[in-house]
């Protein structure tokens, strides 16, 4: 499990290496501000690849003396991490767009290469993702689910500028600026959904769709006359979830034992990675 999440980040950092300089040396040559923004971009996603990468290396980690939860929360600080270098790259995508719609200083030169980068680019970011999507729901991390909706909205972006240069080639020039604007909202709204969920991981939110799960799972039981105190938290993959349930007073031991066992149990096919507490009291 650990290995596949490793080999997919370290391909996400070969793709972002190789779009992060391919870019660069298109938007120099042409001037376009939207293939350099969108260099930028990519110059970030290696940055958060990297760091999805290591963070996916160590939060696998099994729980220790000083971490009794694991280290799973280590992939929830890289997408926190992730979501402000993406507010870096939108401030200055913003500035520069609005430095040459002000100025007036928006004409660049368009050739087959500014085309070539970036439909190589959606091309690239489109497989990835997928790729990412696929890894990311089969092992729950938050790391690289951070990673596939960031290169998933890439394809966007790219998209934004595409249109741009398409925009160019009829002498409309402004048009590059403007596509870069619109590759900053893009990249705002992201880094705004990617940040709130981090940091509802890292606050302890209780994920309401595993509470639902419980709730439900719960309510079949009818040996259980009433349950409380569910708490349920996330770190990285793994899910942690405690509550206390009410039984029969006179039930045996054993008994109790195997209930509490087959409650934990069905609930850890409907939760992967998850630790189950129960609390079993005497119905009063």
């Amino acid at each position: 499990m650990a290995a596949e999440k490793k080999r997919v980040a370290l391909i996400s950092v070969f793709a972002a290496v190789f779009l992060t300089v391919f870019k660069i040396i298109v938007g120099i040559l042409t001037g376009s501000l939207g293939i350099l923004s969108e260099a930028l971009h990519s110059g970030l996603d290696l940055v958060a690849a990297i760091i999805t990468y290591f963070s996916v290396r160590l939060s696998d980690k099994p729980a220790d003396s000083d971490h009794r939860y694991g280290h799973g929360k280590i992939e929830n600080l890289s997408a926190l991490i992730e979501t402000f270098l993406l507010l870096i790259t939108c401030v200055w995508i913003i500035y520069e767009a609005i430095s040459r719609l002000l100025s007036g200083n928006t004409h660049i030169e368009v050739n087959k290469w500014s085309y070539i980068v970036v439909i190589s680019s959606i091309i690239i970011d489109y497989n990835r993702s997928r790729m990412l999507f696929r890894v990311a729901k089969k092992h729950n991390s938050q790391a690289l689910e951070a990673d596939a909706i960031h290169f998933s909205t890439d394809i966007w972006s790219s998209s934004v500028v595409l249109f741009g240069l398409v925009c160019v080639n009829f002498g409309w020039y402004f048009a590059d600026a403007v596509a870069a604007l619109g590759v900053a909202s893009i990249v705002l709204f992201v880094s705004y959904q990617l940040g709130k969920r981090a940091i509802d991981v890292l606050l302890d939110k209780a994920p309401m769709d595993t509470v639902a799960i419980v709730e439900q799972t719960l309510s079949n039981y009818p040996e259980v006359k009433q349950f409380h105190d569910l708490k349920v938290r996330t770190a990285g993959a793994d899910t942690f979830i405690k509550f206390n349930i009410h039984l029969e007073p006179d039930l045996s031991l054993r008994q109790v034992h195997e209930l509490c066992d087959k409650i934990e149990n069905e609930l850890g096919e409907l939760i992967s990675r998850s630790e189950i507490y129960i609390h079993a009291e005497p119905q009063e």
